[in-house]
């Protein structure tokens, strides 16, 4: 019955999620004829999170990043292109495609609680799903995680995502509920290859940034560079972690029902942001 009331809810998000009087700059929806994606786009960056029917190839909470050219929304129909026509969204075909590998990490910006520098990854991936607000601008959505044992303790995790027009950041509000006292939480971005010469790595108070290559080349050659970022306000370190693959996290300690507030961001350089010097000013910006 959840997931035939999931589906009747991405039939409804399509068509409340489409302003008739206004173009839409952003949208968000459930993604059931493609493995329970969840995905998510505005003019300039496009996401997606794994679902149910993906756990186990992976089971993570990483986001994915389809990079794009700035201007109309493409996620759609590069899922028609894919699952009428069989042509890859893996391929370039002139306004972008998915090039970034998450496998199990943080991908471009979620976040897991760390115990002793280990990253706690929930047990599945998001399990279901709301639209909480939209406009033609911006929308809102929570992706809910279930409980999973951290340390000792049952964790569940409600990640609310706001997508705005015209930004290269998209907002997380994550509430962690359970029964612990406190519990420290990572938000960042899996760091591909850190000893690339190529490759820039910005760590400051209460942001971090790469510039590195595309990391998923399997299908197609890539000659583009690829900027993910995370903003944390009150962050209260900035560091490197390489227990599980190599991250870049912030991390801030949390209370049951407290609000985590970050950002987190990303561009390509075949769009508008063509050197790492433009995306880190960017993220400075932010």
């Amino acid at each position: 019955m959840k997931k035939v009331l999931a589906i009747a809810g991405a039939i409804l998000c399509l068509a409340s999620c489409a302003p008739k009087n206004e173009e839409a700059k952003v949208m968000a929806r459930f993604v059931p004829e493609r493995a329970d994606d969840f995905i998510w786009e505005n003019d300039l960056i496009c996401y997606r999170a794994y679902g149910e029917a993906l756990e186990g190839n992976p089971t993570a909470p990483g986001f994915d990043i389809w990079v794009k050219t700035p201007g109309a929304l493409v996620a759609n129909e590069r899922y028609r292109l894919e699952l009428e026509e069989g042509l890859s969204y893996h391929i370039d075909r002139g306004n972008g495609k998915d090039c970034y590998k998450v496998a199990v990490s943080l991908g471009a910006g979620a976040s897991s609680p760390v115990v002793d520098g280990q990253i706690i990854y929930p047990a599945t991936n998001y399990r279901s799903w709301e639209i909480v607000d939209s406009s033609a601008t911006e929308i809102s959505f929570v992706l809910h995680y279930p409980a999973w044992e951290v340390d000792g303790h049952q964790v569940a995790l409600d990640k609310k995502i706001t997508v705005t027009a015209g930004s290269y950041f998209c907002k997380a509000e994550d509430v962690y509920t359970g029964d612990f006292e406190s519990l420290t939480v990572a938000a960042g971005i899996f760091n591909h290859v850190p000893d690339d010469p190529d490759q820039t790595t910005v760590i400051a108070e209460d942001r971090l940034a790469v510039w590195e290559h595309a990391s998923d080349t399997s299908v197609e050659p890539e000659d583009g560079m690829i900027g993910v970022a995370v903003v944390m306000p009150g962050a209260e370190t900035i560091i490197p972690l390489e227990a599980n693959k190599p991250h870049l996290v912030a991390l801030k300690t949390v209370t049951p029902g407290e609000t985590l507030t970050y950002y987190f961001g990303s561009c390509w350089s075949k769009g508008d942001v063509k050197t790492a010097e433009d995306w880190l000013s960017i993220v400075n910006a932010q």
